[in-house]
């Protein structure tokens, strides 16, 4: 904002409810007798102090434009700049300031002044959100008198089918509020319809998802990573196969939002697990126009086509966290997307050798998405803190645990063909004979979280990996 054109001479910036600027009423009474004409602004009173000329400021509208932290402060302005200033009260300054002497006689040599309304965090946050609902570029819709909000939304077609926050101009700005990014900079282009995705758009659909501001950085990152042609959501939106983005969250974000990443961790009940996932599946239906029925052309879906979204419980693992094993510093907080259906449990209660665990493991494994198939798609493996725990004592590392099971799941060819075991389902019948890796090198993730009691484990089958298909993108969170 440009500073307003203050009067030359004298300003006071005060307020009634300031002890100080109380006490020094008269002293400002005494200076409009002065050769330099004195105006004082008022921050809550227009009528305060009494025999000076007031101009009203209760809007800050002044304050804010000059900065003002503390009241009373004075300014001598010349030519319309402002050329000194001095804050609170002392005697000797407040007549070195004027040329008047002496001044206040019956008061204290000094007085420290009151905070300026400007720094009252309600204020602030209010003035920050009307100058940022000024800023926003996206068309408003306008509805009737007697239209409700959330109605408007499920008629529109805006929704997921569950309520969604209305997106005001003084909710965007508050969200946008949790990032240093302009909100005209190009998130992403979004399938199917291609169309430019700006930070504004991110964060009015963050808003309906139900986010706070400090997820939105998360929630843009997730945005980036989906768009990409590695991860290809378009293909992901248009396939009959159950899958949808679940996003993994890892770094010190994570904790600094407040995510879950133990009891519970892939259910419901935490708010950044449940509105981050969600505001990323908001943007590809409501900016990208993949909406089901359409693009979208699952036979069934899953649940977690509303929202899949969960950070890894790196304090309590065993292993390296996941962003650090794709590449990414230990202090960095990331995203990785991965195309996944639903989550399948695993249950072992019995196995205390890490030898037998991995074997349990690997037999769960080899139903993604059908115990005959191989190569095409992709598994996460959740891991949680007891089956973790047999690994740990055992001093298995990821890498060996991984290996382990990919050993494991090497399938004899015979078994897996069309037509074996009277199941028409399976392989071509070409690799007969041959020994077939269930999953790619690089096709089992590894991911540790939940509640620390439950010998049970979670499998994530994802989709088809390859050029066709989907590989998981992982990408660092920047504010």
């Amino acid at each position: 904002m440009s500073t307003p054109a203050l009067p030359d001479g004298l300003v006071a910036i005060v307020k009634h409810d300031c002890p100080t600027c109380r006490m020094v009423a008269p002293v400002l009474a005494e200076l409009t007798d002065a050769d330099d004409p004195l105006t004082v602004y008022s921050q809550d009173d227009p009528t305060f102090p009494d025999g000076v000329k007031v101009v009203d400021d209760t809007d800050l509208e002044v304050s804010f434009a000059i900065d003002v932290e503390t009241v009373p402060t004075l300014l001598r302005v010349e030519a319309g700049a402002i050329v000194a200033r001095t804050e609170g009260w002392l005697r000797s300054e407040w007549e070195a300031f004027t040329g008047r002497a002496p001044l206040g006689p019956g008061l204290p040599e000094y007085q420290p002044g009151c905070g300026s309304r400007t720094l009252d965090p309600e204020i602030a946050a209010a003035r920050s959100e009307a100058t940022g609902a000024a800023r926003l570029r996206s068309r408003q819709i306008d509805l009737g008198e007697h239209e409700d909000d959330v109605e408007a939304a499920f008629e529109r077609g805006w929704s997921d089918g569950l309520p969604v926050v209305p997106p005001t101009p003084a909710r965007v700005a508050r969200m946008l509020s949790g990032t240093t990014r302009d909100p005209d900079d190009v998130v992403a282009v979004v399938p199917p319809d291609l169309v430019e995705c700006s930070v504004e758009k991110v964060a009015i659909n963050a808003v309906m998802a139900g986010c706070k501001p400090e997820y939105l950085p998360v929630v843009l990152t997730a945005v980036e990573a989906a768009c990409t042609d590695e991860f290809n959501i378009h293909g992901l939106l248009a396939t009959t196969y159950f899958s949808s983005p679940v996003v993994i969250v890892n770094g010190p974000i994570r904790r600094a939002i407040g995510m879950n990443a133990g009891m519970n961790v892939l259910g419901q009940g935490n708010r950044a697990n449940a509105t981050i996932g969600r505001a990323l599946q908001l943007v590809v239906r409501n900016v990208g126009g993949g909406r089901p029925g359409e693009v979208d052309r699952a036979t069934l879906g899953n649940p977690g086509k509303y929202t899949f979204c969960f950070p890894e419980d790196e304090p309590g693992s065993p292993w390296e966290p996941l962003h650090v094993e794709r590449g990414l510093a230990p202090d960095a907080s990331a995203v990785t997307l991965f195309a996944g259906d639903g989550v399948r449990g695993m249950v072992d209660q019995l196995s205390r050798t890490p030898e037998s665990l991995a074997r349990s493991l690997a037999a769960c494994l080899r139903a993604v998405p059908h115990p005959k198939m191989a190569l095409g798609f992709d598994a996460v493996l959740v891991v949680s803190p007891e089956h973790g725990r047999v690994f740990r004592q055992a001093g298995w590392s990821k890498s060996r645990v991984r290996d382990e099971l990919l050993t494991l799941l090497q399938l004899d060819g015979d078994d897996v063909v069309r037509g074996a075991g009277g199941i028409a389902e399976g392989l071509p019948e070409g690799l007969a004979g041959a020994t077939v890796p269930k999953f790619g090198d690089d096709g089992l993730l590894l991911v540790h979280a939940g509640g620390g009691a439950g010998l049970f484990s979670a499998i994530i089958g994802g989709w088809i990996n390859g050029p066709g298909g989907s590989q998981p993108v992982t990408r660092e969170v920047r504010p």
